[in-house]
């Protein structure tokens, strides 16, 4: 398994750069290692890819907070992935190579051809139990999407016919107008910017290229998510418009509320209410856990809010899977209503325990001279 270099390091900055001092490095390092400056050269390739991912998480707010406290396998188990293929390396970071290329205008990589677009990113709200957060689990999700109509493959022409050049543009995808002095250049209104256009359209797709299909997905969700956290499945979003990579399926998770426990990071609390009796006296309860019932010891003389651990009982790290404690929370009852012998008892701890204060009292002012 290859070992990923630490992305400040590939762009050569501090852990405190600033979203300009990010940019700056990065474009030099793109400039440097674009494959159009470097055909053939696999390890300037990479090393594009490289900068392109570290960028993509470092500006990333979020992402940037995950990777600086967990590293790469925090971003992994977020849901988080590096940079796709070249096309969503260009969709993300263009405006920094149009200065450099000429690829203002939308007219992508080459003078006179339309942009291939990379299809559009896909949001799905899942929110699953407790315990599913905490062991992991997989689940099936229904999404209702567009993907490349099987029957023309995508052209959106009736098969055994092609897209035509568009008569207007001459297939550069762009419109040109001379006002005065100026050459006006703005996207062909006849084919919308593809350079083409459909004589004979799909009957089945009515030359969209595309259908709605509805498909089920499956999705394993790691143990030890949490509301928020986003996985991020590759190529199940939209298909693209024109011949590109398909976009993205991301799942943004919701757990829902326990009615026992609540979660701080990997550890879980738990609040058991007790009667004064058993805090006075000590006592043998059990307490729920996420696998089931445990006995606990409760020691005479125990106070309100006083603590106990489960070692090991929480959740399962992100980053490295070892679970936290379970954190036990005593509340200490008190009865609302006494019986006649209740009260009678009650009634003779309390003389017992004024007299044992007011000896203890004598003692200590006996002790002090007075």
């Amino acid at each position: 398994m290859t070992t990923k270099r630490d992305y400040y390091e590939i762009l050569g900055v501090d852990r405190d750069a600033s979203a300009e001092e990010l940019k700056k490095k990065y474009r030099k390092l793109a400039l440097k290692y674009h494959p159009d400056r470097n055909p053939g050269d696999k390890e300037a390739e990479d090393r594009f890819k490289e900068a392109a991912e570290a960028y993509d998480v470092l500006t990333d707010a979020k992402k940037r907070q995950v990777y600086d406290q967990y590293g790469h396998q925090g971003l992994e188990g977020n849901g988080f992935s590096g940079a796709g293929g070249f096309d969503d390396i260009f969709s993300n970071f263009g405006d920094i190579f149009e200065d450099f290329f000429g690829m203002g205008g939308g007219r992508g990589r080459g003078r006179g051809r339309s942009r291939v677009q990379r299809g559009a990113d896909l949001r799905y709200d899942l929110t699953i139990d407790f315990e599913e957060a905490a062991f992991g689990t997989e689940k099936e999700i229904k999404l209702d999407k567009r993907e490349t109509c099987p029957t023309c493959e995508g052209n959106g022409c009736k098969p055994g016919t092609e897209p035509e050049v568009c008569h207007l543009c001459k297939g550069t995808g762009q419109h040109t107008q001379s006002q005065g002095f100026f050459t006006v250049r703005s996207t062909c209104p006849s084919c919308q910017g593809r350079g083409k256009t459909i004589k004979t359209p799909c009957t089945e797709c009515r030359g969209r290229g595309q259908i709605a299909v509805s498909k089920t997905v499956s999705l394993k969700i790691p143990a030890g998510v949490d509301t928020d956290s986003r996985l991020r499945l590759t190529s199940e979003g939209e298909a693209s418009p024109n011949g590109g990579p398909p976009g993205d399926l991301y799942v943004f998770i919701s757990v829902r509320p326990h009615k026992h426990f609540q979660r701080n990071d990997t550890d879980i609390i738990c609040l058991v209410e007790i009667s004064f009796t058993q805090a006075a006296l000590g006592a043998t309860i059990t307490i729920p856990t996420l696998e089931g019932d445990e006995t606990l010891k409760i020691p005479a003389g125990t106070q309100y809010a006083d603590t106990f651990r489960f070692p090991g009982k929480g959740i399962p790290s992100l980053r490295g899977g070892r679970r936290g404690d379970q954190i036990i929370q005593v509340e200490i009852t008190t009865p609302k209503k006494l019986s006649k012998k209740q009260e009678k008892l009650l009634r003779e701890f309390e003389k017992l325990d004024s007299e044992k204060f007011s000896n203890r009292l004598k003692n200590l002012l006996k002790g002090s001279g007075y």
